[in-house]
């Protein structure tokens, strides 16, 4: 098993629903918020773990699902935000969501089918094969594409 790639899908979801909650404003990501403090290695060099938790939000700005200004030393990513794509994709409904509830308002059965609220779950009840599945559904961007519907 790739221990790494679980890893990166959980700093990934992390990373995007911190910058989600902050969304509009341009925020300082640490990786410590999203892994918990690790200690440096014997050199003083960030773990292994650290390192690839910060490379996963590096990744996350490469290919266009975050902006930032800077690095703060290997300890986080400055004044990030997200992208229009991380935006649209994670406010987007996940097809074959299902929520269970008619009679909820439409603005709630929304916030429910997203994206983000759909990582949110998977984090924090220890899913690994559903957050890996969201994961890949935000860069295959299989999200929802029908019309929203007006009452």
């Amino acid at each position: 098993m790739d221990l790494q790639i679980e890893d990166f899908y959980k700093d990934v979801a992390g990373g995007l629903l911190m910058l989600y909650q902050a969304f509009p404003r341009k925020t300082a990501l640490y990786v410590e918020d999203l892994i918990g403090h690790e200690e440096p290695d014997e050199f003083g060099l960030p773990s292994k773990r650290h390192q690839g938790c910060l490379g996963a939000l590096l990744w996350l700005a490469e290919e266009g699902y975050v902006r930032f200004e800077s690095t703060i030393q290997f300890q986080a990513i400055d004044q990030a935000v997200l992208t229009e794509k991380a935006f649209l994709r994670l406010t987007g409904s996940v097809a074959g969501t299902e929520i269970g509830a008619d009679d909820l308002p439409p603005s709630v059965l929304r916030v429910q089918a997203s994206l983000a609220q759909q990582l949110r779950e998977a984090l924090r009840n220890g899913h690994g094969e559903q957050l890996a599945r969201l994961v890949r559904v935000l860069f295959e961007s299989q999200l929802s594409t029908a019309p929203e519907q007006t009452t």
